[in-house]
């Protein structure tokens, strides 16, 4: 039976992302993205989920280098649950995303950015396609729809 573990968040960050380093050498850093909840239009009240996020090795490097606490940012990636033991006996669970794909959200409004806005695939740094301008014909009036 084929399964599917595929996340897309959107948010902005808590905090300044941390590098930090396995004890073989490996890149990683885990921060938290808060994300705005769908809400009940009869209030204002805004909520939100922050959901914990891990990058390792060079998607890592790059949310280090080029993100900070407030900047919006777009990540891909899977769910992956762990446990562990602390240190008082407790046995404690964690779920978190943890991202392929890591790209700058929209920059209105959002602090923080130190370059200009890319896309991060797990190796280089992509390159922002051009869209080409669109060409649009006017229509001048309604009565000279088709339809």
């Amino acid at each position: 039976m084929a399964s599917i573990n595929k996340v897309i968040i959107m948010g902005n960050l808590t905090a300044d992302p941390e590098l930090k380093t396995t004890s073989n050498g490996t890149s990683v850093t885990s921060f938290t993205v808060a994300v705005q909840r769908r809400y009940a239009r009869e209030t204002d009240e805004v909520k939100a989920d922050f959901i914990n996020v891990v990058a390792w090795r060079q998607t890592a490097e790059f949310i280090t280098k080029y993100f900070t606490k407030g900047r919006n940012i777009f990540v891909e990636g899977s769910i992956q649950t762990r446990n562990y033991t602390a240190s008082d006996g407790s046995k404690r669970y964690i779920t978190e995303v943890v991202a392929d794909n890591v790209q700058f959200g929209s920059s209105q409004g959002q602090g923080g950015a130190r370059s200009n806005d890319a896309t991060y695939y797990g190796a280089e740094p992509a390159a922002q396609p051009k869209v080409p301008e669109a060409n649009f014909e006017e229509v001048p009036a309604e009565d000279d729809l088709p339809f």
